[in-house]
């Protein structure tokens, strides 16, 4: 399958695979920027996507930044449509309590994953079918 990209700025970088096999494209900062401690900003990629149809892009943190500087996605995944044709951005949070993180052009900073769609048409119903769950919900499981 073929993921069409359109460069919008002279510091865009087209997204890559670090190794054959990746699930995910990294995505590469666009623009300088940096994120003081419990600050978030929105950072342009500088590129636009052409999702193909059936699909969506799910933007996902990269591990590397999560764990030596505290940096993650505050809307992980980030959700593209395969209609949006605009610019991919990503929401970056600085957690660490008291580093400012610095971002250059080409740095990476996200991940974007494709995956398939299923397009369920949705429904009213009277009664939902039984599970062995049921109704359980949040910490249902034990800790």
């Amino acid at each position: 399958m073929v993921l069409k990209f359109r460069i919008l700025t002279g510091e865009a970088t087209l997204p890559t695979r670090a190794h054959d096999g990746d699930a995910g494209l990294d995505l590469y900062s666009a623009q300088a920027a940096h994120i003081g401690p419990g600050e978030r900003w929105q950072i342009s990629t500088g590129v636009a996507a052409e999702i193909p149809d059936g699909h969506a892009g799910l933007v996902l943190p990269r591990s590397g930044l999560a764990a030596k500087f505290g940096i993650s996605l505050v809307n992980a995944p980030g959700l593209i449509d395969s209609g949006y044709r605009g610019e991919l951005k990503v929401l970056l949070l600085n957690n660490d309590p008291a580093e400012v993180f610095r971002i250059s052009p080409g740095d990476r900073i996200a991940q974007l994953l494709l995956v398939p769609v299923v397009l369920a048409d949705p429904v009213e119903a009277q009664a939902l079918s039984t599970s062995e769950r049921g109704e359980s919900g949040f910490g249902s499981t034990g800790r």
